[in-house]
């Protein structure tokens, strides 16, 4: 299953959805995670009402089950929560790497029925075309 965190430094949710500079994916399961792939967004990333630097980052993320943030407007989380991905707001910065682990124990013991069903949605098979 694959999880974004909206992160400015890459050691810890500390971005707002749109202001994040990084968005770091990480393919995690019951066993164990790794680093997948980071994106970097540039340009003005201010709060500005400006819907269109959102579409790059949702597109980033759109093989995601989870996405961790600091904070997300009202219309990136409607856009985000319409492409099956559960948007998960952090109080304060939290380190990457102890929410990777927290969320590996929870798949290890009952995850809640959301997140199984983003587990099962994740191993469903696909269909090569071209092969």
């Amino acid at each position: 299953m694959k999880v974004a965190f909206a992160t400015q430094d890459m050691r810890r949710v500390d971005a707002h959805f749109g202001w994040a500079k990084n968005i770091a994916v990480y393919d995690v399961g019951p066993g164990g995670h790794v680093l997948v792939n980071v994106f970097e967004f540039h340009g003005d990333l201010a709060e500005d009402g400006d819907e269109d630097k959102l579409a790059p980052k949702i597109d980033a993320i759109k093989d995601c089950a989870i996405l961790y943030v600091a904070a997300i407007g009202g219309s990136a989380a409607a856009r985000v929560v319409a492409k099956k991905i559960h948007p998960i707001k952090v109080n304060k910065p939290e380190n990457i790497l102890l929410l990777l682990e927290k969320l590996e124990r929870v798949l290890r013991g009952t995850p809640p029925p959301w997140l199984r069903k983003a587990l099962t949605e994740d191993q469903k098979p696909t269909i090569d075309f071209d092969g």
